[in-house]
């Protein structure tokens, strides 16, 4: 007799493209930690380390480096939109609509006002607006009398006839059993509750980003099964999350990630990448030289003491000989600040350029403030790669002027507006050792401060090709004239005059002012024309441009220039 046929058995492994323990494939392209993060500090302006649960949630994956992952979301939308499905063939809104119109209308028909306030509570029960009715309210004066409370019932009735209302505008209710006003709220928290959890999962989907799932809610309709395999999944995200940032330069410390240097040389590598895919410009190509410090070669010229200047390069000499010229020979000496000379210094870079940053009030609007400062960190980045022999500095322009260092750039914020006059005349004594900065409207916009300290930079640089980039958003709103810091709103002649008078100066420094002009809500024609006069007298140009493209345009400009230098 034939002996039966021997079979393999056991089972079949499929393999994946996976490893349940360290994923993505190697040869996947690493998922970008850096860029959300550095985002989320452009828009806030804040170190505050990130918790794990936060950077998962920002972080954008591949969703094919986690397919066959976990369990299947594909699954659980479904089930989500079925309940939602069955919600909406079951009931139907026309009969709670009509009690919850019915409950209104009962209750204001039985109330008896006031005769002072009958004309106004039968305007506000008749046109159904709920703020009328709150005015009506505080029209009482008692809140505790016996009108003002029936006031807040039928506010309350009102409020659930709207929502019942947007419930039936809303969803189509196909169904034929009747909701009770308490069920009918209750059913429309709950479909709000599916619906965005529902765009969760949609977006988790797309991006494998599954810190945005809330998984609280999503516990009241899915098994308890598939929550906890989820929850693993999530955990797993993470694990592999905490292994990319240590790899791009996001430091663990004891309460969550913290941005390295390394992390925003990542950061500005990828906007000029972008930036150049989209300009599709030849590079002019990099000169290697030392880089200099700045102003740190005294020469013998010297020049008067400006507000901001230095005291490291006084010439102490001619100083003092200038007060005992002015006092008479007498202790002690009476040292002014007419009678302070500073030592102009030098340094020798191919190109030098300073950046003026507005950092007033009203860049906030639209975010304007975030794109000045994803610009100043592409041009950082382009500096420090391409042209390392060229000099770079910035300036934070508010009422103020200071000078920031690039490591500064991300926690810069618009300052907040504090003075809501529709006129304001402000003069204050900045010599006055009893007034400080913290003491000042910040919120103003000093572009003539920003100018004399941009100035006073780029003096310093041994070399002809010296410009200021100014960015803002509209006219100058302060200035100073000598030590007196003048505040003035709506925009005052006095404050463009000292403005244009600083871009004088600059031309006959050799400096050239080209302005980025954003464009703002409150933008006016007096903008367009001033920027227009200030560029103009230092032989500048003024550009036109939303903020999202502004870091585009400025590298492009000054790849522009500097192919002009070279050449």
């Amino acid at each position: 007799m034939k002996s039966p046929e021997r079979r393999l058995g056991g089972v079949v492994h499929v393999y994946q493209k996976f490893n349940p323990i360290r994923f993505p494939s190697p040869t996947q392209p690493m998922p970008d930690l850096v860029s959300p993060v550095m985002e989320h500090m452009l828009t806030f302006g804040s170190l505050r380390e990130l918790s794990e649960e936060e950077l998962a949630r920002a972080v954008k994956l591949d969703p094919s480096m986690i397919a066959g992952l976990g369990p299947s979301l594909d699954a659980i939308i479904e089930m989500l939109k079925q309940k939602k499905a069955k919600i909406l063939a079951t009931y139907e809104t026309d009969g709670v609509r009509a009690e919850a119109e019915q409950a209104y209308r009962k209750l204001g028909e039985s109330l008896q006002p006031p005769e002072t306030l009958r004309k106004r509570f039968e305007r506000a029960f008749r046109e159904e607006q709920i703020v009328d009715l709150e005015r009506l309210w505080y029209l009482c004066g008692d809140e505790k009398g016996q009108f003002a409370r029936q006031i807040l019932r039928l506010t309350q009735r009102l409020g659930d006839k709207y929502l019942i209302d947007e419930l039936a505008a809303e969803y189509a209710f196909t169904g034929k059993q009747r909701m009770s006003i308490p069920q009918a709220l209750e059913i429309k928290e709950i479909l709000k509750s599916i619906d965005r959890l529902l765009k969760q999962l949609e977006e988790a989907r797309k991006n494998a980003r599954v810190g945005v799932i809330d998984m609280e809610a999503l516990q009241r309709f899915a098994d308890e099964e598939d929550v906890g395999k989820l929850r693993g999944f999530m955990r797993q995200i993470r694990d592999l999350i905490r292994e990319l940032a240590e790899r791009q330069g996001l430091e663990r410390g004891k309460g969550g990630y913290q941005l390295t240097p390394k992390a925003q040389r990542l950061f500005q590598g990828r906007l000029l990448e972008r930036i150049f895919s989209c300009l599709q410009a030849a590079r002019s190509g990099r000169h290697q030289g030392p880089i200099q410090g700045e102003g740190n070669v005294e020469l013998p010229q010297t020049r008067p003491y400006e507000f901001g200047d230095s005291p490291a390069h006084m010439d102490i000499a001619g100083t003092f000989v200038n007060a005992l010229i002015r006092g008479g020979p007498r202790l002690p000496v009476d040292l002014r600040q007419e009678d302070i000379f500073i030592h102009r210094t030098r340094n020798n870079p191919k190109c030098a350029t300073t950046v003026l940053m507005d950092m007033s009030g009203s860049m906030r609007y639209g975010g304007l403030y975030v794109d000045v400062k994803r610009m100043a960190l592409a041009m950082e980045g382009l500096i420090r790669k391409e042209y390392p022999g060229d000099y770079l500095d910035f300036v934070e322009m508010y009422s103020f002027a200071r000078r920031v260092h690039p490591s500064e750039i991300a926690q810069l914020m618009p300052k907040s507006v504090t003075l809501y006059d529709p006129v304001i005349r402000l003069r204050a004594d900045m010599g006055d050792p009893r007034i400080t900065e913290m003491e000042v409207p910040l919120h103003f916009t000093n572009i003539q401060r920003g100018l004399q300290l941009a100035r006073q930079l780029l003096e310093v640089q041994d070399t002809p090709n010296r410009q200021v980039i100014l960015i803002t958003d509209g006219l100058p709103t302060a200035h100073f004239e000598g030590r007196y810091l003048y505040l003035l709103y709506p925009p005052h002649e006095r404050t463009e005059e000292a403005t244009l008078r600083e871009g004088l100066l600059c031309r006959r420094a050799g400096i050239t002012i080209n302005i980025f002009l954003l464009a703002g809500w409150s933008q006016t024609r007096e903008d367009v024309q001033f920027a227009y006069r200030l560029a103009e007298s230092t032989k500048g140009r003024v550009f036109f441009t939303a903020g999202k493209e502004l870091d585009r345009y400025v590298v492009w400009d000054y790849l522009q220039r500097r192919r002009d230098i070279i050449a």
